[in-house]
């Protein structure tokens, strides 16, 4: 009767392991961004600066981004 090669459990284990956490082949860079275009973030402000910008109505997220322009001196 013909025996099956004894396997170590450890070195399975080892083997799945290692082919689970293996770093993946590196992606292409990303493509560059639009000029100009916009990127959505999250942001968190206090409900005063909010309140102030939002008080004029409509666009506020436009006043709050030339804002931070104008800080960053762009």
């Amino acid at each position: 009767m013909a025996r099956t090669p004894f396997r170590d459990s450890r070195s399975e284990a080892e083997k799945a392991f290692k082919a689970a956490t293996t770093k993946p082949a590196d992606l292409p860079p990303p493509a560059p961004s639009i000029p100009g275009a916009k990127e959505q973030v999250t942001l968190r402000i206090d409900r005063e600066v909010l309140d102030f910008f939002q008080a004029d109505g409509p666009g506020w997220q436009d006043r709050i981004n030339a804002a931070l322009r104008k800080v960053a001196g762009k």
